[in-house]
């Protein structure tokens, strides 16, 4: 069952100073991971004292509410791990029923799916990213610090068992460790209906040394695609960054995202709120604009609407990765990637 709507109070849709239109909300719901990957939180969560709390279900309603009014048709649930928090099928079921809210995501590293998949689901969740960085159990336990492979293949499996057509796998491709298993990938996706995305390794602030070493251009793998006949396909207005190739061959699809790439800010359609109630414009380069002050009752709809939309106008016209401008952005997992 549907909520009421939301009123679009100043009657403005979210669009920027560049005609850019957002139809898509990542949506932190936590910090916390219970992973330790290498090129996000290679020590562990650290939790930060005297902080402040992760926004509260009604909170996270509210801000649901007030994009959908201003046209987000997709809003994914991310972390850190969301489904660390004890309410999230609460949250996943109240954000689901939010009206105009079209497609319910879910990024997870998969601890958990092979026994509460069945949940997600009923919950309202229509579509599941999870992270899989390698196909070899060692290599994954090496990347990740976790030795779960075994569990998020089950959950996978489990995800189609009970009726999900299409999983998206993220594996973040990298030089010298996981690289060499493009082509497991590749075969892997072949019988299956997975989209397969690898995603290029991005500088943060704690991690100069690491990008360095590790970095893996994404043109070398389009390049690859290409010669073995995928095609490159067009976007759907609520997809997200990743550019999708198919092969007639082959059941699954591949995606790569690749931030570094010329031109890759101009089909943004996706904004952020943090676990702590701050909209972000972009994972990189700002500190973010406080929310949280509007979310304590419905009846600062209003306000909170006018302050999304006056934040989006200050929007880039891109980020400057690629001249080596990481911004203020120590680790991707206190911004939900």
């Amino acid at each position: 069952m549907q909520s009421i709507p939301i009123k679009n109070v100043g009657n403005v849709g979210l669009v920027d100073a560049f005609q850019r239109a957002y139809y898509y909300l990542r949506l932190s719901i936590t910090d916390q991971c219970n992973f330790r990957c290498n090129y996000c939180l290679p020590n562990g969560y650290q939790p930060e004292a005297n902080k402040p709390s992760f926004l509260t279900l009604s909170e996270i309603v509210r801000v649901a509410e007030a994009f959908a009014a201003m046209g987000t048709e997709k809003i994914r649930l991310t972390g850190g791990e969301p489904t660390l928090r004890k309410d999230f099928i609460t949250i996943a079921e109240n954000v689901a029923n939010v009206s105009g809210i079209r497609q319910l995501a879910l990024t997870t590293n998969g601890y958990r799916m092979a026994k509460d998949v069945d949940a997600w689901q009923r919950a309202g969740i229509t579509s599941i990213n999870v992270s899989v960085d390698s196909l070899d159990p060692k290599m994954f336990h090496q990347i990740t610090g976790i030795n779960k492979f075994d569990e998020v293949m089950r959950g996978i499996e489990r995800a189609f068992e009970i009726g999900y057509k299409k999983v998206k796998v993220n594996s973040v491709l990298m030089k010298n460790l996981n690289d060499h298993e493009f082509n497991q990938f590749l075969a892997w996706v072949k019988n299956r209906p997975i989209q397969m995305r690898f995603i290029e390794l991005m500088q943060t602030g704690e991690m100069d040394s690491f990008f360095h070493h590790h970095h893996l251009s994404g043109e070398i793998l389009v390049k690859k695609l290409l010669e073995q006949g995928w095609l490159l396909q067009q976007k759907a207005i609520t997809d997200g960054p990743a550019k999708v190739f198919k092969h007639p061959d082959y059941m699954g699809e591949i995606g790569l995202i690749m931030p570094y790439e010329k031109n890759f800010c101009a089909s943004c359609n996706r904004l952020r709120v943090s676990a702590k109630g701050k909209l972000h414009l972009c994972l990189f380069g700002e500190e973010g604009i406080e929310l949280r002050d509007l979310l304590r009752s419905d009846d600062q709809q209003s306000i909170l609407q006018a302050r999304i939309f006056s934040a989006l106008q200050g929007k880039r016209e891109h980020h400057y990765l690629h001249q080596g401008d990481t911004g203020i952005r120590q680790h991707l997992a206190s911004i939900g990637g």
